[in-house]
């Protein structure tokens, strides 16, 4: 990756096409369960969303494997799918930007007195 490409986000876009075209050839019910996911993720990432790659990548192999497999996406993914995104972003680490602020705030605080 460039620095064009990093400015710009050329490189993301080209990850997600790569992405939605992989989630095509999913079943529809995967299908609409990636869609969920998708939208579920998103809140968690940082300002460029660069965090999000690894996992959405993740999770889609994770959607091809168990469809290959004809598992129902119930089966794997259970009823509550955001809270399975949740479940997700917490054990990656994946931070919101509010979460972000609040860690420098605090930091901040802590330098100014003196800890």
């Amino acid at each position: 990756m460039n620095f064009w490409e990093k400015i710009t986000g050329s490189d993301m876009n080209k990850e997600m096409k790569t992405f939605e075209s992989r989630a095509k050839k999913l079943p529809a019910d995967y299908q609409a369960a990636w869609k969920k996911i998708n939208a579920n993720l998103w809140l968690h990432s940082d300002f460029t969303g660069r965090n999000l790659m690894p996992i959405l990548d993740g999770v889609l192999g994770l959607l091809e494997e168990t469809a290959a497999d004809g598992q129902r996406v119930q089966e794997v993914l259970g009823d509550d799918i955001q809270g399975f995104c949740l479940s997700l972003a917490g054990e990656e680490g994946a931070k919101s930007l509010r979460d972000k602020w609040r860690e420098q705030l605090n930091h901040n605080i802590a330098k100014k007195l003196g800890k």
